[in-house]
């Protein structure tokens, strides 16, 4: 073949390769477009992993708590686990399973690839906007709810600047609580109506928060309300010691690393703020140059509460206590700073049948009636009566239990009575 032909036979080869490539691009083309029209369905991947390097992603953990909750109704194959901070077993899909939701009337299906670690979520086109708007925002919003109820809460305390902590297990509820039941219900309503107003605190341009004042007599239960506040919302506590604050700088560092749904909690706080504005620390076994100054101030304190460093982070509670209300500033304490007072008073009948019942599983007795007479003219704390309805053996009975604290009353009021005499005896 002489060279001008072999050009031209090369030239055809070329044009024949343009051709079928250019054939083969408009074939894919409208296969994808024909492909599109007979399967209209679109695929989402969740991976575990973000582009960090062993990031997992909160999107991927969210998804996994919603699925666990759901899809364990009717996956038929499920894989357990212990998860860390979390003390009961949780159930997820097993690999390859497939699960159906349906949200507002749309079907859609989740799928579970254990080699590669992530969610394939598919859906019609159609739903778009409906899957990638409320649907999935649906999703999110309870599967981080289902986080925060499956951990295991904590309990921290500062020293200086850090946040240490344990695991939080103190049992207390508010149907063990000493104290009557409206009270109670008022409380439980508005810590309820508290924790699902996200959107109202947005709408009106408030920070997140809710401020509580606990006062009364020592052992009339303010730490264990706040267990029992923690227990009913599953929130940590974050118990602040103001002493060991240094200045006002290392008090808003302690409350922007404070996280969501949490509450702060500050105990007796006529003792741990002098109120001209500095805090001591007392003097330590060894220590020779004597106390420390904190300069924590009154206005740091109080731009804790309602300044602009309260706003950080979202859905915290922040309780005070005290046993002398009458010693705070009214600056401190006044309505606006402090949304809410609770007073925690002596041990009323009511209080007194919710302890019998926590300790002896007893809602009536023939001594009651002595109880409630003798409660109606003594003031004894929570505290005090419990310390008497303690078993003191495991073959105890309610009866001698119950005596005792009789007996505790009528010495109490017997006490009161003579206090009285000699007050009126004296010109």
């Amino acid at each position: 073949m002489s060279p001008r032909n072999m050009i031209t036979h090369l030239g055809s080869i070329f044009a024949t390769f343009i051709f079928i490539y250019q054939f083969r691009s408009s074939i894919e083309k409208y296969s994808q477009k024909l492909l599109t029209f007979v399967y209209p369905y679109i695929q989402i991947t969740f991976k575990e992993f973000t582009g960090e390097i062993l990031v997992r992603s909160e999107a991927y953990s969210a998804i996994e708590a919603y699925l666990s909750s759901t899809s364990s109704l009717h996956a038929k194959r499920l894989k357990a686990d212990m998860v860390k901070n979390n003390p009961s077993l949780v159930l997820s899909m097993d690999g390859h399973e497939e699960f159906v939701d349906e949200f507002q009337g749309v079907k859609l299906w989740w799928k579970f690839t254990e080699e590669k670690r992530l969610y394939k979520l598919t859906f019609h086109k159609k739903h778009w906007d409906l899957i990638i708007g409320p649907y999935l925002k649906h999703v999110l919003k309870q599967g981080k709810a289902i986080q925060v109820k499956n951990r295991q809460r904590k309990l921290y305390t500062n020293n200086g600047s850090n946040w240490s902590h344990v695991v939080f297990e103190h049992p207390a509820t508010f149907q063990t609580l000493a104290m009557e039941p409206d009270r109670k219900e008022e409380i439980v309503e508005d810590l309820v109506n508290f924790s699902g107003s996200g959107e109202f605190y947005s709408r009106i341009g408030r920070a997140w928060k809710r401020v509580y004042l606990l006062y009364g007599p020592p052992g009339t239960g303010k730490s264990t309300m706040i267990a029992a506040m923690a227990n009913l919302l599953g929130y940590d506590i974050y118990d602040l010691e103001l002493t060991a604050i240094k200045d006002n700088a290392e008090l808003r560092k302690l409350l922007i690393e404070t996280s969501s749904k949490s509450i702060i909690v500050v105990e007796d706080i006529d003792c741990s703020l002098d109120l001209t504005g500095q805090m001591k620390y007392p003097r330590q076994k060894g220590n020779k140059d004597g106390p420390k100054t904190s300069h924590v101030t009154l206005s740091g304190l109080l731009n804790f509460i309602d300044g602009f460093w309260s706003a950080c982070g979202g859905e915290r509670l922040v309780v005070f206590t005290t046993n002398f209300v009458e010693e705070l500033d009214p600056a401190l304490i006044r309505k606006g700073r402090m949304d809410k007072h609770i007073h925690l008073s002596y041990c009323g009948f009511e209080a007194f049948k919710v302890l019998a019942k926590n300790y002896w599983k007893i809602e009536c007795h023939d001594l009651f009636p002595k109880i409630q007479d003798l409660l109606n003219e003594v003031n004894t704390t929570p505290a005090d009566v419990a310390e008497h309805l303690m078993p003191t053996s495991a073959s105890g009975d309610p009866r001698t239990c119950l005596e005792s604290l009789i007996l505790a009353l009528e010495s109490a009021k017997q006490a009161k009575h003579k206090e009285l005499c000699c007050e009126e005896e004296t010109p």
